[in-house]
Protein backbone atom coordinates (compact mmCIF):
# COMPACT_ATOMS: atom_id res chain seq x y z
CA UNK A 1 0.00 0.00 0.00
CA UNK A 2 1.29 3.13 -1.05
CA UNK A 3 2.02 6.06 1.90
CA UNK A 4 -0.99 9.66 1.27
CA UNK A 5 -0.32 11.33 4.16
CA UNK A 6 -4.09 12.64 5.11
CA UNK A 7 -3.04 16.41 5.87
CA UNK A 8 -1.54 16.78 1.80
CA UNK A 9 -4.27 17.27 -0.76
CA UNK A 10 -3.43 15.34 -4.26
CA UNK A 11 -4.05 15.25 -8.16
CA UNK A 12 -5.26 12.59 -10.61
CA UNK A 13 -1.80 12.59 -12.37
CA UNK A 14 -0.14 11.82 -9.00
CA UNK A 15 1.14 15.36 -7.25
CA UNK A 16 0.77 16.05 -4.12
CA UNK A 17 0.24 19.63 -2.68
CA UNK A 18 0.01 21.46 0.48
CA UNK A 19 0.05 25.03 1.52
CA UNK A 20 2.85 26.20 3.64
CA UNK A 21 2.74 29.82 5.24
CA UNK A 22 1.29 31.02 2.17
CA UNK A 23 3.10 29.21 -0.42
CA UNK A 24 2.13 26.05 -2.16
CA UNK A 25 4.47 23.18 -1.84
CA UNK A 26 4.18 21.12 -4.72
CA UNK A 27 6.00 17.14 -5.36
CA UNK A 28 5.33 13.73 -6.53
CA UNK A 29 3.32 11.01 -5.15
CA UNK A 30 4.57 7.45 -3.58
CA UNK A 31 2.55 6.05 -6.11
CA UNK A 32 4.01 8.29 -9.29
CA UNK A 33 7.83 7.75 -7.84
CA UNK A 34 7.14 3.44 -7.25
CA UNK A 35 5.63 3.75 -10.84
CA UNK A 36 8.35 5.39 -12.46
CA UNK A 37 11.51 3.74 -10.84
CA UNK A 38 14.91 5.55 -9.94
CA UNK A 39 14.40 8.46 -10.99
CA UNK A 40 17.61 10.24 -12.80
CA UNK A 41 17.02 13.72 -13.83
CA UNK A 42 14.64 16.36 -13.15
CA UNK A 43 14.12 19.27 -15.09
CA UNK A 44 12.39 22.38 -12.46
CA UNK A 45 10.90 25.56 -14.14
CA UNK A 46 12.73 29.24 -12.95
CA UNK A 47 11.74 30.94 -10.46
CA UNK A 48 9.67 33.80 -11.35
CA UNK A 49 8.09 31.05 -13.82
CA UNK A 50 4.04 31.30 -14.24
CA UNK A 51 2.33 27.83 -13.88
CA UNK A 52 -1.42 27.05 -14.57
CA UNK A 53 -3.35 23.93 -12.52
CA UNK A 54 -3.42 21.01 -14.80
CA UNK A 55 -0.50 21.72 -17.46
CA UNK A 56 2.97 20.48 -17.44
CA UNK A 57 5.41 22.29 -15.44
CA UNK A 58 8.05 19.68 -15.27
CA UNK A 59 9.57 16.33 -16.68
CA UNK A 60 11.19 13.79 -14.36
CA UNK A 61 13.78 11.38 -16.20
CA UNK A 62 13.34 7.76 -14.47
CA UNK A 63 15.36 4.35 -16.08
CA UNK A 64 11.96 3.80 -17.59
CA UNK A 65 10.94 7.20 -19.25
CA UNK A 66 10.63 10.65 -19.40
CA UNK A 67 6.96 12.05 -17.67
CA UNK A 68 5.79 15.27 -17.21
CA UNK A 69 4.82 16.56 -13.91
CA UNK A 70 1.31 18.53 -13.49
CA UNK A 71 0.91 21.63 -11.59
CA UNK A 72 -1.81 21.24 -9.19
CA UNK A 73 -2.34 25.27 -8.78
CA UNK A 74 -1.87 28.44 -10.90
CA UNK A 75 0.31 30.61 -9.67
CA UNK A 76 4.22 32.17 -9.65
CA UNK A 77 7.43 29.77 -8.43
CA UNK A 78 9.00 31.36 -5.62
CA UNK A 79 11.24 28.50 -5.26
CA UNK A 80 12.57 25.31 -6.71
CA UNK A 81 13.91 23.03 -4.76
CA UNK A 82 18.12 23.32 -5.79
CA UNK A 83 18.54 19.71 -3.89
CA UNK A 84 16.58 17.83 -6.43
CA UNK A 85 18.66 19.31 -8.96
CA UNK A 86 21.58 17.77 -7.73
CA UNK A 87 20.52 14.27 -6.20
CA UNK A 88 17.16 13.77 -8.39
CA UNK A 89 17.42 10.34 -6.13
CA UNK A 90 15.85 12.28 -3.39
CA UNK A 91 11.90 12.07 -4.69
CA UNK A 92 12.63 8.03 -4.51
CA UNK A 93 14.05 8.00 -1.29
CA UNK A 94 11.20 10.52 0.56
CA UNK A 95 9.18 11.65 -1.60
CA UNK A 96 6.98 13.93 0.62
CA UNK A 97 9.93 15.70 1.90
CA UNK A 98 11.38 15.81 -1.66
CA UNK A 99 9.64 18.83 -3.01
CA UNK A 100 10.36 20.00 -6.30
CA UNK A 101 8.68 23.73 -5.93
CA UNK A 102 6.96 26.48 -4.13
CA UNK A 103 3.80 28.34 -5.38
CA UNK A 104 2.96 31.74 -4.40
CA UNK A 105 0.38 34.51 -5.68
CA UNK A 106 -1.96 31.25 -6.18
CA UNK A 107 -5.50 32.29 -8.12
CA UNK A 108 -6.20 29.01 -8.75
CA UNK A 109 -6.48 24.87 -7.98
CA UNK A 110 -6.94 21.92 -10.04
CA UNK A 111 -9.21 19.38 -8.97
CA UNK A 112 -7.60 18.72 -5.50
CA UNK A 113 -8.27 15.34 -4.00
CA UNK A 114 -8.13 14.17 -0.39
CA UNK A 115 -5.86 11.04 0.61
CA UNK A 116 -9.28 8.86 0.38
CA UNK A 117 -10.60 10.11 -2.91
CA UNK A 118 -6.43 9.93 -3.98
CA UNK A 119 -6.21 6.09 -2.99
CA UNK A 120 -9.20 5.07 -5.29
CA UNK A 121 -7.17 6.81 -8.25
CA UNK A 122 -4.53 4.73 -7.36
CA UNK A 123 -6.07 1.52 -6.60
CA UNK A 124 -8.01 1.82 -10.46
CA UNK A 125 -4.60 2.41 -11.97
CA UNK A 126 -3.13 -0.19 -9.99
Amino acid sequence: MFKNPEELKYTKTHEWVKEEDGLYVVGLTDFAQDALGDIVFVNLPQTGDAVTAGEAFSDVESVKAVSDVFSPVTGVVAEINEEILDNPALVNEDCYGAWLIKVSDVTGTEELLDAAAYEEVCANEA
